[in-house]
This record gives C-alpha cells, structure tokens and sequence, in this order.
C-alpha cells in the first residue's frame, strides 16, 4: 500500500503534539514535516507567541523537517491564503498527498481547511476530529504530554491561568463552560516533553503582556536541551 506523504500544521501546542503521535503510529503514514505559520514583525507563531527558537527545537525534538510560513502582521484573509498558496508552490516536489490538522470539534474551521485545500489536490486529515475534549485531556496527560499554557483569552479565562502547565491541577481550576482542550480559543499551549518527541525542550518562563486583547507568557529557550 502507497503511504499517505503526510505534512503536519503545527501550532506548537498540545493538539498538534497528540496529533503528531497519532500518526506517528499509524503505518499508513510517511511524515514529511511540520508546517507553521510565523509572525514576520515579531517572529514568533501566529497567536501562540512562541519564539521561532523554540519551534525548531520542537521540530528536532520530533526528528523532522520545520516549513515555516511567514505572515505580516495584522495579516488579513486575502494575504493569509497568499502566503499559503505560495508555500504550497514551493513544496510541489515533497509530494505530498495529506495535510493534517489537529482541529477538535469546530465545523467552519474543519471547512475553512478543506476549501483551502481543494487547488493543491493535497487532502486533509483530522485524526483528532470529534473526540471527546474531555477524555482527550486525559490521554494526553497519561502519555506524559507536557506543555505551558503561553496565552489566554481573558474574556473567556482568568489571567491568572497563563504560564501554568496543562496538568491535572489546571483542568480541575477551569472554570465551568471552558473547554478542557481550549477548542474555542480560551488558551493556547507549548508542547515541551511527550512521546512524540525524541527529548524534552528546556525552556524558562519569561515576562507575561498583556496585547491585542490577550495575555501571552513568554517563554526562553534554555541553553540545552533536557
């Protein structure tokens, strides 16, 4: 059987790391790199804020190739689908046949990601698509997952949560209505340790801001991994 020559968007936070242990065992898939979109002006990734440093030793920790796709900032739709259009371009002689996603449950999202597919004849996958965020937590922890919690939505989460790790004690504080996963933008995260990955990533916690309607705690590569 053909495998399925499979890029991976990558967040950097916990729901692309479970995805990418989803196929990392699944024998049906050749993993041909990660893909993230970067914030030109202050390159760092898109709505994470996690320092392009700290990506790459993501993608070493995970023993494959980083694309990065740089954005202007405010970056409307029409330049947003520039950008990935020229990326798709640039990487016609990957091969490639599947982009996966780690989305969770949001159906325009899910769509959003097809439509934007359809001209490149490269399908999408969503090997995490509607499974129960809450039993999807716990995998996560159980497998030994970890990740820091780099921004919130103060409108949706109190302050005080960002920079904590997602653990146990975190989904017990969330309030009622917040969804384990944080799939309606109540948190973002940076995987840092997790079976998905070769070595953990030593990181520092740095200075928390608050901007553009969000609370970002920065994070600072160490000098080595751990």
């Amino acid at each position: 059987m053909t495998k399925k020559k499979t890029l991976l968007s990558w967040s950097s936070g916990k729901d692309s790391a479970w995805t990418l242990y989803q196929l990392q065992q699944d024998e049906d898939i050749e993993l041909l790199g990660l893909v993230t979109t970067v914030n030109q002006t202050h390159q760092r990734v898109a709505m994470h804020a996690v320092r392009v440093e700290l990506l790459k030793q993501q993608a070493a920790a995970a023993d494959l190739p980083l694309y990065i796709i740089p954005i202007p900032s405010p970056c409307s739709n029409n330049e947003y689908n520039r950008a990935m259009s020229a990326f798709f371009e640039s990487i016609e002689n990957l091969g490639a046949t599947h982009m996966a996603f780690g989305d969770l449950f949001l159906e325009d999202i899910r769509q959003y990601r097809i439509d934007n597919l359809k001209p490149t004849g490269i399908e999408p996958l969503f090997p995490l698509w509607l499974k129960p965020t809450d039993q999807l937590a716990q995998q996560m922890l159980a497998a030994g997952l970890k990740t820091h919690i780099t921004c919130i939505d103060p409108k949706q989460l109190p302050a005080s949560f960002v920079g904590r790790d997602f653990n146990q004690q975190f989904l017990d504080d969330l309030p009622i209505g917040v969804d384990p996963c944080g799939e309606n933008g109540e948190f973002h995260s940076f995987a840092y340790a997790g079976p998905m990955f070769k070595y953990s990533i030593g990181v520092l916690p740095g200075e928390v801001v608050e901007r553009d309607g969000f609370v970002f705690a920065d994070l600072m590569p160490t000098e080595e991994a751990v």
